[in-house]
């Protein structure tokens, strides 16, 4: 229960569906802020007390777990190391993935409980070879994305109460009805451990400023920076370029090259993604493939973007393609070519990103993006 709405109200459909529930709380900062600033960050005191008081009225235990070490070590301290190595990591993700359905999970487990329950905005579907990740009815609303990280043992193990209603609106209604009230509170954004949304200057105290070169597309020094990781891909305002460009359009973040310190700016159109490919990928369920078949899916890079239609295949890697993004035991990596035919290529696709892929409205499967190749060179090779 993390002291907002849609928790709250979840915790109440699983009381009233006739489960014995206890709400639990994750304290995943050590040094929490006393007070929430509208709907900037979470996880603070507030929202410990705001959970604790639908527990009151839902009258189920409730308790306060301490995550705050694991949370820094598998979110905050990976979200660092990400950004140091030049990638952009999703800390939502890797907190589903670590936290709320790993370490949470197992305790619950542990101690006996069936399931852990949440208020993200997803169906489960009983299928033929075990339970399905699907889209929630609501797409506005839909979370599947950042559900996509759960594994077929874990989805075994989990309940979404919220997944077939048609919008937050009914939420809030309903949390009202029942006398719940923070049934108007709004709802939380932006990364959780920094609330005053200034990514930037945040990597800034925990990341060495290293003063570097920006780079066009040719090579040629158009500017200079004082932190590489202050850039995304992507990214066009900013940027402080010396040089114009030649026809005087604006210049994206490219890439950025860790090693060397350097950031690379050009054309908005070498941003236009043909092929996307990385690691780390896991399935949401039993898939019915065989890891050599290509498949036809779609393919979504970010939370709230729309999936394109793709083709995707699970191949191995090769020791002459192996990179420092792939992990010392990865062995196979998924590859995604986007259905061109159908679809405007993918803009600004940036490693470290996660990629979840569907068919339908059943979620298959995710994997990390450690590289993805333009339209110009996928046209050039």
């Amino acid at each position: 229960m993390s002291g907002g709405v849609d928790s709250a109200v979840a915790a109440a459909r699983a009381v009233e569906a006739g489960h014995e529930v206890v709400g639990v709380h994750l304290a995943l900062s050590r040094m929490p802020g006393t007070l929430r600033t509208g709907s900037r960050g979470c996880c603070t005191i507030e929202d410990a007390m705001d959970a604790r008081r639908v527990a009151n009225l839902l009258q189920i235990p409730f308790y306060v777990w301490d995550f705050s070490e694991r949370f820094k070590a598998d979110v905050v301290d990976d979200f660092i190391a990400e950004y140091a190595a030049g990638r952009t990591p999703n800390p939502c993700m890797r907190c589903n993935e670590k936290i709320k359905f790993a370490a949470l999970l197992d305790k619950a487990i542990a101690l006996g409980f069936d399931a852990v329950a949440t208020g993200h905005y997803a169906t489960l579907v009983d299928g033929s070879d075990g339970p399905e990740l699907h889209r929630a009815s609501a797409w506005a609303k839909d979370q599947s994305y950042v559900l996509g990280v759960l594994t077929g043992p874990q989805l075994e193990r989990c309940y979404f109460p919220l997944g077939d209603t048609p919008s937050k609106a009914l939420i809030r209604e309903e949390a009202a009805d029942r006398g719940i009230q923070i049934a108007q509170k709004p709802d939380s954004h932006d990364i959780c451990f920094i609330p005053d949304g200034d990514t930037r200057g945040w990597l800034s105290e925990h990341l060495d400023r290293e003063p570097g070169e920006i780079l066009d597309e040719s090579g040629d020094v158009v500017g200079k920076h004082d932190g590489a990781h202050g850039y995304t891909i992507g990214q066009r305002r900013g940027l402080q370029l010396g040089v114009p460009a030649p026809d005087g359009n604006p210049r994206y973040v490219l890439s950025i090259r860790p090693v060397s310190n350097q950031v690379v700016v050009g054309p908005k159109e070498m941003l236009d993604i043909s092929q996307i490919a990385g690691g780390r990928f896991t399935w949401a369920g039993e898939p019915g493939l065989e890891l050599s078949e290509t498949f036809e899916c779609d393919v979504q890079i970010r939370a709230h973007a729309d999936p394109v239609p793709a083709r995707a295949r699970v191949v191995p890697i090769r020791e002459e393609e192996r990179t420092e993004q792939h992990r010392a035991d990865a062995t196979h990596e998924v590859v995604v070519d986007i259905n061109l035919e159908q679809t405007e290529p993918l803009s600004g696709v940036a490693p470290g990103q996660t990629a979840v892929l569907y068919i339908g409205t059943r979620v298959l499967g995710q994997f990390t993006v450690d590289r993805a190749i333009s339209v110009r060179e996928h046209a050039a090779a």
